[in-house]
């Protein structure tokens, strides 16, 4: 069975792109790999590994984070401190809105690069699954 190791995430500043998702996640400081990769432990045996893009315009992409209740009330109270935009839905159409999908609570926002990244704290169709549906 193959496993997610870990995934590159390609930045402008790869410290600013690791401090980014490490202070609103709350996890811990990220780890310099050969000089080129900075590791973001994401506690499950798989990292994000920041690296400086210097081929030209950034393709944003979307991750999201499956959290606790507990680890988004913490991470939504520092996107909210920290003026962040954020959506309930990747078309960013409701600016400071959360959404409930699946009987859980989620939100989106942008990191300095423009990745669309999201919390969650149901997978999608845990509500289905749990129905039986």
């Amino acid at each position: 069975m193959a496993e997610l190791n870990h995934l590159i995430v390609w930045c402008s500043d790869k410290q600013r792109g690791a401090d980014h998702i490490v202070d609103i996640l709350g996890l811990a400081p990220p780890k310099d790999f050969a000089g080129q990769f900075l590791l973001v432990d994401m506690g499950n045996g798989v990292s994000l590994d920041y690296a400086t893009w210097q081929g030209g315009d950034l393709t944003p992409q979307h991750l999201a984070f499956l959290v606790t209740d507990a680890e988004f009330d913490a991470a939504y109270g520092r996107i909210t401190a920290q003026g962040i935009a954020h959506w309930a839905e990747p078309s960013k159409r409701t600016q400071g809105e959360i959404n409930h999908h699946d009987g859980g609570r989620g939100v989106y926002w942008d990191d300095p690069d423009g990745h669309l990244l999201e919390i969650i704290t149901k997978p999608y169709g845990a509500e289905t699954e749990a129905s039986g549906g």
